[in-house]
C-alpha cells in the first residue's frame, strides 16, 4: 500500500489516518482464530481479568518464538498495509515493533481507557524521540456503544505531556490529567470515534491523545495494535525496565511480507 501525498499531509495535520476495511473478512477471521487459540495458553505475555479468567491483553504475537507466537499476526505486522504505511509516515525503512498487543474489551464490563499518549509511557521506557506510530486493527465491529477508540485531531503537535499513573479502571496506565484534557478538547476539533466493520484500521502518532469508553454491548470487542519504532530510536537503558514483551529488545529491522502472507500463514509451534 502506498499512501498518497494527501494522506501523508492529513497524518501530519491530524496525527492519524483511518482505513475502512483495510484487512479482508477472511484475513480477520484468521487473525481472530489466532487470538482465540493463543488466549488459551498460560504465559506471562497474557494479562487476564482474573486468575484463570479470560484474556484482557495478549502481547508478543508478532515474533516467531515464544508461547504467544502467531504466523498470521507476524504476517499482518509485516504487510505493506501496516509496516509499509509506518515506513512511509516515519520516513524510515528500518523499523521494529516496540510491542504488539491485542486488547479484548469484555462485554458489559469492559472498562474505559482514560485519555493518554503512548509516548507518555514509551519515553519512560528509554525512547528519546517521539518517532513511533501505531496501527490499530479492528477484529470486531467497533461502535461508540461498545467502547471504540477516540482520537483528538491535531493533539500530537504540542508534544508529550507529563503523565500520571491512573489506576481508576481495570486498565491502569500512564494518563494525561483531567485539567489538561479539558483544555485540549476545548481548543482542538471534536474527538473522532474510530468505528467500522472488522478489518478497519487506524494509524496514529505516538503523541496523539486518545481514549476509549466502556463496552456496554453484549459482545466482546477485540483490537490488535502494532507499535512501530525507528531502529535508530530504540530504548536506552533505564532502571527497572518493563518486560521484553512490552519493551522489545528485538531491534532488527522488519522486512515486508507478501500481501497474501496472512492467508498462507501457519501456526508457529510453541
Amino acid at each position: 500500500m502506498q499512501l498518497t501525498e494527501a494522506q501523508c499531509a492529513q497524518y501530519e495535520r491530524d496525527g492519524f489516518l483511518i482505513f475502512p476495511e483495510l484487512f479482508s473478512a477472511q484475513e480477520v477471521a484468521i487473525l481472530r482464530d489466532e487470538v482465540e487459540r493463543v488466549s488459551q495458553i498460560e504465559s506471562n505475555c497474557i494479562i487476564r481479568e482474573e486468575t484463570g479468567g479470560p484474556a484482557k491483553t495478549i502481547f508478543r504475537m508478532h515474533e516467531d518464538d515464544g508461547e504467544t507466537a502467531s504466523g498470521a499476526v507476524r504476517a499482518a505486522a509485516r504487510s505493506s498495509r501496516a509496516l509499509g504505511a509506518a515506513q512511509q509516515l516515519l520516513g524510515d525503512d528500518e523499523l521494529y515493533l516496540h510491542h504488539c498487543k491485542v486488547n479484548v474489551k469484555a462485554a458489559i464490563q469492559g472498562s474505559a481507557w482514560p485519555w493518554h499518549q503512548d509516548f507518555g509511557a514509551w519515553h519512560l521506557d528509554g525512547i528519546a524521540e517521539p518517532e513511533l506510530t501505531t496501527m490499530a486493527v479492528m477484529l470486531d465491529e467497533a461502535t461508540e456503544f461498545n467502547g471504540c477508540l477516540y482520537l483528538l485531531p491535531g493533539s500530537h503537535h504540542e508534544g508529550r505531556h507529563q503523565p500520571y499513573w491512573d489506576d481508576s479502571t481495570a486498565y491502569s496506565l500512564w494518563a494525561v490529567g483531567p485539567e489538561t484534557m479539558r483544555n485540549k478538547i476545548a481548543r482542538y476539533p471534536d474527538p473522532i470515534p474510530v468505528t467500522g466493520a472488522p478489518g478497519t484500521a487506524a494509524i496514529f502518532h505516538c503523541n496523539n491523545l486518545h481514549a476509549s469508553g466502556h463496552n456496554l454491548s453484549a459482545h466482546d470487542r477485540c483490537q490488535m495494535y502494532f507499535c512501530y519504532n525507528r531502529v535508530a530510536n530504540h530504548p536506552k537503558e533505564v532502571e527497572n525496565p518493563r518486560p521484553d514483551y512490552v519493551r522489545s529488545q528485538n531491534w532488527q529491522p522488519m522486512t515486508l511480507e507478501p500481501e497474501d502472507a496472512i492467508l498462507r500463514s501457519t501456526v508457529i509451534p510453541a
